[in-house]
C-alpha cells in the first residue's frame, strides 16, 4: 500500500510538473499571444477606418463626433496611423508580446476616452469598446496587469465624466452608466485571465502534442525506409503513395516514386492488382520475375487491402520478397536433409563401388584376358570411378550446409583466381583473363564457396571454348543499375547453350556430355543460394555464353550474419 501510495504520489508530482512545464513553454513561446495582437490590432485599425468614414460620410448633426469635431477626427486619424505603425511593430516583433500589449492598450484606452468625450461621453457608447481591448489584453499580459489596465480604464472613464460635469460644456454627467461600464471591464479583465491561461496551455498541449505526431511519424517514416522487408502502399487509382529503400531497389526503380503510377514502375504488377481488384478468386500473392540490366529476380508479392472490411477497390498494402533468399532458406534445409541421407548411405555405396574397382584393376592385371575381356575391364573402371565421383560430389554437397561469408575486394580476389587457374589448366597466356572491374567493388559470400563456383563456371567455359577451336574466358564484374547489387560474370566464346538445355542445366544429373555427373552447375547454384547470391544463365550476343553471379548486398546483410 506505501508503495501504491508513493507511485500515485509521484504519478500527481509527474502530472502537475507536466502541467507547469506546458505553461511555461507556453510562456516562452507566445504564439497565442502574437496572434490575439495581431487580431486586435487589426480590430484597431477596423474601428479607426470606420469612424473616420463615419465622420466625413454623415452630415449634420454627425453620429460620431459632434461635441468636438476637431478632436475627434484628429484622434481617429491618429488612432488609425497608430494601428498601421503596430502591424509592422507586431510582424517585426521588436518588443516582447506583453510589452507591446500593455503599451498598445493603454493607447487604446487613451483614444476612446478622448473619442467617446468629443461624440457627448457615456452616452455616445464608444465606451463599450473598452471591454474588448481590455479583456484581449487579458489573454496576453501576466496575472496583476489586467487588472491594472482595468484600473486605468476606471479613472480615465470617471476623469471625463468629472472633466465634462466641471467643464463649460454641454456634456452630462452620468455616473451610474460609468459605474457600470467600469464593473463590466473589470469583470471581463479577472474573467478572461483564467481563460487565457487555458488556452495557452491547451495551446502547448496541442503544440507538444503535434511535436509527438510528427517525432511519431518521422519514426514511422524511419522504421518503414529502413525495414528489410521491401513494402509498397498504392491507393485506388494504383498510384504509390509509400515505397521503402528496399522495395525501390528490388525493383530496380529510382529513388522518389511517390506520386507515380504503379505502371510506370513495374507494369506486370500494376497489371496484376488491376486484375486482382476485379476478380476475388485471383491470388494475393502472386510471383513475378524482374529484369533489371540483364539480371532476372524472382519477386514474390504479398497483396494485402487497407480499405474497409478488406475491400479490394481501396489502397493495398503490398509486400514484395526476393524469392532467392526465400530460396536459400529452403536450400539449407534440402542440403541438410540430404547431408543426412548421404551420410546413411554413402558408405554402403562407396564399399561395394570400391570393391568392383579393385577388382577391375585385379582383372585387368591377369594375363590370360583377350581384347573383349579388357574392354570390359575399362567399361566396369570407367563407370566404378564416375560412380565414385558422384558420390564424392554429393557428399561435398551435403558438407555445405552453412557457410562463413566475408567481405571480398572483388578484383584482386579474381586476379589471384585467374592466375591460379591458369597455372593449374597450363592455359597459355591470355586465355583467360580479368577485366572492367571497379578497384572498390566489394562482394560478401564464403570465400571457399566463391572459389569453387567459378572454378567450377571457368573449367566448363574452357572444356566448351576448346570445342570451337579457341579458348578465351572473360571474368567482369560491376554493380547493377537500380538494386546497385555486386556480380561477377563467366564470360565464354563457345557454341552457347539452346533455350531447352538453358532450362534443365541447373538441374542435379543433368548433363549432355558423357563422363560428366550433372551436379557441377547444381551445386554451384546451391552454393550460391547459400550466400544469399544468385547463379543465372545469359546468352552472349555475337555467340557464347554468360553465367553471372548476383551477390547481395554486403552492407545490407552483413548484420545478418553475426
Amino acid at each position: 500500500m506505501a508503495r501504491r501510495a508513493a507511485i500515485d504520489i509521484g504519478s500527481r508530482q509527474t502530472l502537475r510538473e507536466s502541467r507547469d512545464a506546458l505553461l511555461q513553454r507556453a510562456a516562452e513561446e507566445p504564439d497565442l499571444s502574437w496572434r490575439v495582437l495581431s487580431t486586435i490590432n487589426a480590430f484597431r485599425a477596423l474601428i479607426a477606418a470606420a469612424l473616420l468614414i463615419i465622420y466625413f460620410a454623415s452630415g449634420e448633426p454627425r453620429v460620431f463626433g459632434d461635441e468636438y469635431p476637431t478632436l475627434f477626427w484628429i484622434t481617429s486619424g491618429a488612432y488609425f496611423l497608430f494601428a498601421l505603425a503596430a502591424v509592422l511593430a507586431l510582424s517585426k516583433r521588436w518588443v516582447a508580446a506583453d510589452i507591446q500589449a500593455f503599451g498598445q492598450t493603454l493607447v487604446d484606452i487613451a483614444a476612446i476616452v478622448m473619442l467617446m468625450h468629443a461624440s457627448g461621453g457615456i452616452a455616445s457608447g464608444l465606451g463599450g469598446l473598452l471591454i474588448v481591448f481590455v479583456g484581449a489584453a487579458s489573454l496576453v499580459l501576466p496575472r496583476q496587469v489586467p487588472t491594472m489596465l482595468a484600473a486605468v480604464a476606471t479613472f480615465a472613464i470617471l476623469g471625463q465624466q468629472a472633466f465634462a460635469q466641471f467643464s463649460n460644456s454641454s456634456i452630462e454627467a452620468s455616473y451610474p452608466a460609468a459605474g457600470i461600464l467600469s464593473a463590466v471591464i473589470f469583470a471581463m479583465a479577472l474573467a478572461t485571465r483564467p481563460l487565457g491561461r487555458r488556452i495557452q496551455a491547451s495551446e502547448a498541449l496541442a503544440r507538444q502534442r503535434g511535436v509527438d505526431l510528427q517525432n511519431l511519424s518521422e519514426l514511422n517514416e524511419y522504421i518503414v525506409q529502413h525495414l528489410r522487408e521491401s513494402i509498397v502502399v498504392i491507393d485506388a487509382d494504383d498510384t504509390i503513395r509509400l515505397s521503402n529503400a528496399s522495395a525501390t531497389r528490388l525493383l530496380g526503380a529510382p529513388d522518389q516514386v511517390r506520386g507515380l503510377p504503379l505502371g510506370s514502375i513495374f507494369e506486370p504488377l500494376a497489371a496484376y492488382i488491376r486484375e486482382w481488384r476485379s476478380d476475388a478468386e485471383k491470388s494475393s500473392h502472386p510471383e513475378f520475375t524482374v529484369i533489371t540490366s540483364g539480371d532476372s529476380l524472382r519477386i514474390t508479392a504479398h497483396l494485402a487491402p487497407l480499405g474497409k472490411d478488406g475491400v479490394r477497390g481501396g489502397p493495398v498494402l503490398v509486400f514484395l520478397e526476393d524469392a532467392s533468399l526465400m530460396n536459400a532458406r529452403v536450400q539449407q534445409s534440402k542440403l541438410a536433409s540430404l547431408g543426412r541421407l548421404s551420410a546413411s548411405i554413402a558408405h554402403e555405396i562407396r564399399n561395394p563401388v570400391g570393391a568392383m574397382s579393385h577388382a577391375a584393376q585385379l582383372l585387368r592385371e591377369s594375363p590370360g584376358l583377350n581384347e573383349d575381356d579388357q574392354r570390359l575391364t575399362e567399361i566396369i573402371e570407367t563407370h566404378s570411378g564416375r560412380v565414385s565421383h558422384i558420390i564424392d560430389n554429393v557428399l561435398q554437397l551435403s558438407r555445405r550446409d552453412s557457410s562463413q561469408p566475408e567481405r571480398l575486394a572483388l578484383k584482386p580476389w579474381l586476379e589471384d583466381f585467374a592466375q591460379e587457374f591458369s597455372n593449374t589448366l597450363e592455359l597459355q597466356e591470355g586465355e583467360i583473363g580479368v577485366a572492367d572491374i571497379p578497384d572498390d567493388l566489394e562482394v560478401r559470400m564464403d570465400r571457399s564457396h566463391l572459389r569453387q563456383v567459378l572454378w567450377n563456371l571457368c573449367d566448363n567455359a574452357v572444356k566448351y571454348a576448346s570445342e570451337t577451336g579457341g579458348i578465351m574466358v572473360e571474368l567482369h564484374g560491376d554493380r547493377l543499375q537500380g538494386p546497385g547489387r555486386p556480380y561477377v560474370e563467366v564470360r565464354d566464346h563457345g557454341l552457347g547453350v539452346d533455350a531447352a538445355t538453358a532450362e534443365k542445366m541447373f538441374e542435379p544429373f543433368y548433363t549432355e556430355r558423357s563422363g560428366g555427373t550433372g551436379l557441377g552447375l547444381y551445386i554451384s547454384r546451391e552454393l550460391c543460394e547459400l550466400n544469399r547470391a544468385t547463379l543465372l544463365y545469359l546468352d552472349r550476343p555475337g555467340g557464347g555464353s554468360i553465367f553471372r553471379i548476383v551477390f547481395a548486398d554486403p552492407d545490407r546483410w552483413e548484420d545478418t550474419e553475426k
